[in-house]
C-alpha cells in the first residue's frame, strides 16, 4: 500500500507539474500582456527566422515577454510559414495576438513618398531607400524600353508617369506591384477635371508633366509657377521658341550650371528649345505636383520674357517687351560678370 500510495503522489506530483507548465505557457502566450508606451513596429524580411524576429520584437519591448513567441514559434514551426512586412505591436496585446498577425501577414502599410528628382535613377534610389525591394529591380522596370512601350510611353516622356506624392503601400510590395500602384495613382490625378483643362490649353499630360518639369527648373518658387507656366504657354501660342535655360542644361547634363553662353545654345539636341520650336520630347526631370498644378491654372497675362533676378532671389524679372528683357538681362548679366560666375 505504501508503494501505491507513493506512486500515487509522484504521478500527482507530475501531473500537477505538467499542468503548472501549460498554465505557464498559457500565461506566456495569452494572459501576459506587453506594456509599451505607444505603438512600435517591426521590420522582417524573408531572411528572418524565428529568432531574428524574436530578437526584433525584444528591441521594442521588454525581453521576458518575448517567451510566449518562442513557444508558438515551435509549436506552430514558424520557420515553415514565416512573412515579411512591417508589423505592429501595440500596448496591452498578448503574445498569441501579436504572433497570429505576423504569421496571418496582417500588415502596417508605410508612408512611402514618392518625390520629385532630376532624373529616375534618383527617384528609384529614394523609393527603395523607404521599402524592402532591392533598387536594381526596380531600375529593370524605368530603363526596359519593351516595358516602359507597353504601358504606353517612350523613354523620353516616361518621367510623366510618376506623381510626387505619399502613398500609403506594403514594406515589402513588389516592384512590379509598386508600379501598377504608381500607374493606378496617375490615372487618380489625371481625373476629367485636369483632363479638361490640359485639353483646353492643347496639352496631353504627357505634355503637361514636361512643361511642368520646365517650370519647376526655372523657380523655386510656388507663388511664381503659375506665372512662369502662363509665359511658356504664351510662347507655344504664338510659335515662339521656348528659350528656356534648363532645357539647354538639360541637354549639356549640367543641371547645375548657372550662366548658359551662346556657345551652349548651338547644341544639337532636341531639348535644346532655343533651336526648336515647342516642347522637348519629355520631362526634364520629375515633375512637382505644384508645378502640374501651374500649368493646368496657370496666370493670364502678356509676358513673354522672363530673367533671373540680380539678387539671386531665385526669383524673375517678367518682361511684356523684348525692350524691357534686355534691360532685365543686361543687370543679370552684369552681376554675374562681378561675380566671376562663368558657368
Amino acid at each position: 500500500m505504501k508503494i501505491l500510495g507513493r506512486a500515487a503522489l509522484f504521478i500527482l506530483f507530475i501531473a500537477l507539474c505538467v499542468a503548472g507548465t501549460m498554465f505557464y505557457g498559457y500565461y506566456l502566450v495569452k494572459i501576459q500582456k506587453v506594456r509599451i508606451e505607444k505603438s512600435a513596429y517591426i521590420y522582417i524580411t524573408p531572411q528572418d527566422n524565428a529568432a531574428t524576429v524574436m530578437q526584433k520584437i525584444e528591441n521594442v519591448i521588454k525581453p521576458a515577454s518575448t517567451k510566449g513567441f518562442e513557444i508558438l514559434a515551435k509549436h506552430n514551426k514558424f520557420d515553415e510559414r514565416k512573412r515579411s512586412g512591417k508589423f505592429a505591436i501595440n500596448n496591452g496585446e498578448n503574445m498569441h495576438t501579436i504572433y497570429r498577425r505576423i504569421v496571418s501577414n496582417e500588415q502596417t502599410p508605410v508612408k512611402l513618398v514618392v518625390p520629385s528628382t532630376r532624373t529616375l535613377p534618383q527617384l528609384v534610389g529614394a523609393i527603395s531607400r523607404q521599402l524592402m525591394l532591392d533598387s536594381l529591380e526596380l531600375s529593370e522596370f524605368t530603363t526596359s524600353i519593351a516595358y516602359i512601350s507597353r504601358l504606353g510611353y517612350t523613354k523620353e516622356n516616361f518621367p510623366s508617369l510618376f506623381i510626387p506624392n505619399t502613398y500609403e503601400v506594403y514594406w515589402d510590395i513588389k516592384p512590379e506591384k509598386l508600379m501598377i500602384r504608381l500607374m493606378t495613382e496617375r490615372r487618380k490625378f489625371w481625373n476629367e477635371e485636369r483632363m479638361a483643362k490640359a485639353k483646353k490649353i492643347g496639352m496631353t499630360p504627357e505634355e503637361v508633366a514636361t512643361l511642368a518639369s520646365i517650370v519647376d527648373e526655372e523657380t523655386n518658387s510656388n507663388e511664381e509657377k503659375p506665372i512662369v507656366a502662363g509665359l511658356y504657354i504664351n510662347r507655344l501660342k504664338k510659335g515662339i521658341p521656348l528659350q528656356a535655360d534648363p532645357t539647354v542644361k538639360f541637354a549639356l547634363n549640367d543641371s547645375g550650371r548657372r550662366r548658359i553662353l551662346k556657345k551652349d545654345l548651338k547644341i544639337d539636341s532636341p531639348y535644346n528649345t532655343y533651336k526648336h520650336k515647342g516642347l522637348p520630347p519629355g520631362p526634364i526631370r520629375i515633375a512637382t505636383l505644384q508645378a502640374l498644378e501651374s500649368v493646368l491654372n496657370h496666370s493670364k497675362h502678356d509676358y513673354i520674357y522672363m530673367c533671373a533676378k540680380e539678387d539671386f532671389s531665385g526669383s524673375h524679372n517678367f518682361a511684356k517687351t523684348l525692350r524691357e528683357h534686355k534691360n532685365n538681362a543686361i543687370r543679370y548679366q552684369k552681376t554675374l560678370n562681378e561675380r566671376n560666375i562663368k558657368k
